[in-house]
Formats: C-alpha cells, sequence, structure tokens
C-alpha cells in the first residue's frame, strides 16, 4: 500500500527549498512473518537483489527476494544459539555475517545456510555488538555500542574472538555507560576509511584504515547532526544517517577525503516507526522499521503492527 508523502504529514527538507526533482513516496516493500518481530537489521545481496533482515527479539532471520511482497524464515530463531539478529551484511564473496549483539558474529554460506565462523566478543564486560562493515580486502569492521570500541575479524583460520581494532573512548571521552554510543557504520568505496556514527553525541567519526598514525577524527557537519543515529549508508560521495528516535532520514554529501559532510536534505515519517537501518536496491532505499516502541525494546506499552520494510523512493 503505498503512503504518498504530503506535506502536511510528513517533511522533506532541503538546503534550496523546492529544489527535489520529485516528492518522496513511502510504501512498504514487503511483510515480514511474525506477531513480535522487531526487525534491527538489513542486508543486500549484490549478487541477486535479495535482501535479509534479523529479528532484534528471537534471532531470526529472514529473506525476500527482489519483487517479493513476503519474506520467508531463512534461520529460524535461536538457531545456532544466536538470540538477536541485528547488524548484518553479505561480503563479497556472498557469505552473510548475521550479529548476535551480545555475543558477537557468526558467517553463514548462503546457499547451504551452512554456519561457516564465529567470532566472540573478548572478555566479560557488558557489550552490544551492533552494526558491520568490510574493508576494501575483506576485513570485517564491527561497532560495540558499550564498548565504544571497533572490532576488526578475518574469516580464514576459521572462528575465532573479536579483535579490538579501533577504541573510540578517548575520542569520545566519558560516557554513561548505560547509554548506547557507536552505532552504524560504513566503509567508503575506496576502502580508505570507515565512517561511524555516535547516537547521544550527535558525532560522525571517520577512522583511517591507511596506516595513519592518528586514525579517529570527528568528521565535520554543516547543516545539521547525527543525534538519535542508527544504520549508514553510503553511494559514492552521498550518505544517508538513519535516525531512529526521530523517524527520519538525512541525506549528506562528503568531501572527497570523507573529513566534512554538508546535510543535502531530510525525509520525515512517523509511519517510519524507529526505523534502524537500511540499504539501497536500485533507485529505492529499503528501510527497516523496527516498530520498537510499541511493547518491544524500548519498552512502552503498545500493540504492533504488521512488521515490515518500508521503502522509500524519490529521495537519492
Amino acid at each position: 500500500m503505498l503512503r504518498t508523502v504530503a506535506a502536511a504529514a510528513a517533511c522533506l527538507a532541503l538546503t534550496a527549498c523546492g529544489s527535489s526533482p520529485a516528492t518522496p513516496v513511502l510504501s512498504t516493500a514487503y511483510e515480514l512473518p511474525g506477531n513480535a518481530v522487531y526487525p534491527e537489521g538489513i542486508a543486500l545481496d549484490a549478487h541477486n537483489g535479495d535482501t535479509y533482515v534479523g529479528s532484534f527479539a528471537d534471532g531470526a532471520v529472514y529473506r525476500a527476494a527482489a519483487g517479493d511482497s513476503r519474506a520467508e524464515v531463512f534461520l529460524p530463531a535461536g538457531a545456532d544459539g544466536r538470540k538477536t539478529a541485528n547488524g548484518m551484511k553479505v561480503d563479497r564473496s556472498g557469505r552473510l555475517w548475521v550479529i548476535d549483539s551480545g555475543a558477537g558474529v557468526s558467517v553463514y554460506d548462503i546457499a547451504s545456510r551452512t554456519l561457516l565462523a564465529r567470532f566472540a566478543v573478548p572478555g566479560e564486560a557488558p557489550r552490544f555488538v551492533n552494526d558491520l562493515d568490510f574493508g576494501a580486502d575483506g576485513t570485517a569492521y564491527l561497532t560495540d555500542s558499550m564498548r565504544n570500541v571497533v572490532y576488526r575479524a578475518v574469516i580464514g583460520s576459521g572462528s575465532g574472538e573479536l579483535t579490538v581494532a579501533y577504541d573510540l573512548t578517548p575520542t569520545l571521552g566519558p560516557r554513561d555507560p548505560k547509554v548506547f554510543e557507536l552505532n552504524g557504520i560504513v566503509a567508503d568505496p575506496t576502502g580508505t576509511y570507515l565512517i561511524v556514527v555516535a547516537m547521544s553525541a550527535a558525532q560522525l567519526y571517520r577512522i583511517d584504515l591507511t596506516g595513519d598514525a592518528d586514525p579517529i577524527r570527528k568528521i565535520a557537519l554543516t547543516g545539521g547532526d547525527a543525534l538519535h543515529g542508527d544504520g549508514l549508508d553510503l553511494r559514492g560521495d552521498t550518505l544517508w544517517i538513519v535516525h531512529n528516535l526521530d523517524n527520519t532520514i538525512s541525506r549528506w554529501t562528503l568531501t572527497d577525503d570523507g573529513r566534512s559532510a554538508t546535510r543535502t536534505g531530510e525525509f520525515h515519517d512517523a509511519a517510519l516507526n524507529i526505523p534502524t537501518t537500511m540499504v539501497h536496491s536500485g533507485d529505492r532505499a529499503l528501510i527497516v522499521s523496527s516498530q520498537f516502541d510499541r511493547g518491544g525494546p524500548l519498552g512502552q506499552e503498545g500493540t504492533p503492527g504488521a512488521f515490515v520494510v518500508s521503502a522509500v523512493s524519490g529521495f537519492q
């Protein structure tokens, strides 16, 4: 069911008012089976257009082929001991990486659904592994929202522990240990750097991957901030930030070196239902509508509606 975004119900704020070539349209891309899914992560398989969505509630993973109106269960709830399924990504070799926030990340062969490797969080301190992306050499980088570190994992020798690659604690300064901070992460197309979002600090950080002696730097933001920033998506020099509690997606243009960004647009609609992340598939953005505020992880009362992956077109 298409929901045209009217000015009275939604907001598209651009740097120059009225400069948008088309009015964005919010629609349902496909439904997720179940009445307590509370989805969090999404991954696109660039080889065939399939997308995978994970349930934060029970660790189930769903798959929808391009054009499907309803997803199917790909990995059942609790498979391989998984309690949650939040950040996920398909790597260049066609393997699906699925994060279990309290345990680490599991890697699956998509064709056989076989577990290939598992990387566990080291130590006993509180943790919340959240999102991931890959460097140019295939190395996986994962954020931890409680420890405020970025882990590294490399497929090759089988299972093992995640290794701390970058510690953002000194950069962020003292934080409330109960507040989640580092969240979305994305690598630039050349493999030169990573971008991570700090939710409550409302900042983006650039992590150099080329061996810089001082690799972590705050990205200078013009025209807005990254408050409640969750998932990130990057195409060329255009970055999208999903602001979960704000039901908003902001669009930014990065400089060539990724050291500064300017907000060029913003899309807001309450029907996004606490969006957590997004991927681009063709000319549409596929967005996870979590409904975390309707009896879910955010703890508020309420009855969720049908769980869906939403789509926004006309906001490139």
